[in-house]
């Protein structure tokens, strides 16, 4: 019997219409349009704006147009997995009520936290439920309205991040196509430099808490850029090694959009030319669990059938990895 791989088949992807670019941003902190560029490569991002609106409806957003591009049954989906940081709420699954609002009715889902990682990781997962031959359909979703936890008054965390949404359907292929190898890391060094005070089991919410401003992102941008920089690369080209490709076997790099300059140290480590790197992070800003999906949706016409994609990514935590795939479809 030929080996089952976990193939790629459908995209989708939703970022709201809001957009909040740098010269809006010059009015509300000390910064400006040409420092934010010259250091991290963003234009503008999406916000999602009404208040009664959480992460949950952007991933139903971006399911339905997969559900409505690639035709298919939602009551044949078997799981739904979420990778994002801001839940709806901290204790019921987000992926579940999204299941239940797209259709997905024979579906069990769950969520996944590996901060801006939350979707490689999820790769991982949704490829070895479909290799076990036990489930056929797995939608994997990466969402997350940042702008929930984020300072408007820090110039340091303001700048990069958005909101937006991705998917991507894994079904089974016998063709060797889809997923083929990964690297995956983490290191509890970085549980410091790039985190959300208060809200957990730790430090309780409290009028303290929500004062102090502790239920924002907070972050040591420089620890996190030299830690980013160093294991994304390194990871990038280990995989490359550990599978025997060159830069010429490489057709796509699919890297977190965190910052220009961490994607173009991991391209330079691998001898990418720049034709091949992937980038979107001027319209978006970093969405944290939604840039590789975000990425495949706004490239998917490019994508062509047998090409080889490196994914990369590096969060908070810290967590890193690579994954190796071989696309499975031309659009």
């Amino acid at each position: 019997m030929n080996k089952i791989n976990a193939a790629i088949t459908a995209v989708g992807a939703y970022v709201p219409e809001d957009v909040l670019t740098n010269k809006m941003l010059e009015k509300m902190v000390d910064t400006n349009d040409e420092w934010i560029l010259s250091r991290t490569g963003i234009n503008e991002r999406r916000i999602l704006k009404d208040p009664e609106k959480g992460t949950s409806y952007m991933a139903i957003k971006a399911a339905q147009d997969l559900i409505t591009k690639a035709n298919i049954n939602p009551e044949e989906i078997d799981l739904v997995l979420l990778a994002t940081v801001t839940p709806d709420m901290p204790v019921a699954a987000t992926a579940v009520y999204v299941a239940t609002e797209i259709g997905a009715v024979n579906a069990f889902g769950y969520d996944l936290q590996a901060a801006c990682s939350g979707f490689l990781y999820g790769m991982s997962t949704a490829s070895a439920y479909i290799e076990s031959g036990r489930y056929k359909k797995v939608l994997l979703i990466g969402a997350d309205k940042m702008s929930s936890i984020i300072d408007y008054s820090d110039r340091t965390t303001c700048i990069i991040f958005g909101d937006g949404a991705g998917a991507v359907l894994f079904e089974p292929n016998n063709e060797g196509l889809g997923f083929q190898n990964e690297l995956l890391r983490s290191d509890g060094i970085g549980r410091h430099s790039l985190k959300i005070e208060a809200g957990g089991s730790l430090m309780p919410p409290s009028e303290e808490t929500v004062t102090n401003k502790r239920h924002y992102v907070q972050q040591d941008g420089k620890t996190v850029f030299k830690f980013a920089v160093s294991n994304m690369a390194d990871v990038s080209e280990q995989i490359m090694k550990k599978n025997d490709l060159t830069n010429n076997d490489v057709n796509w790099l699919v890297a977190h959009q965190a910052n220009k300059r961490i994607v173009s140290a991991t391209a330079n480590r691998m001898n990418l030319e720049e034709e091949k790197v992937l980038m979107n992070i001027h319209r978006y800003g970093n969405t944290t669990s939604a840039t590789l999906p975000l990425l495949l949706s706004d490239y998917e016409k490019q994508l062509k059938k047998g090409d080889n994609i490196i994914f990369a990514t590096f969060g908070g935590g810290f967590t890193w990895g690579s994954i190796y795939l071989k696309w499975a479809y031309n659009s």
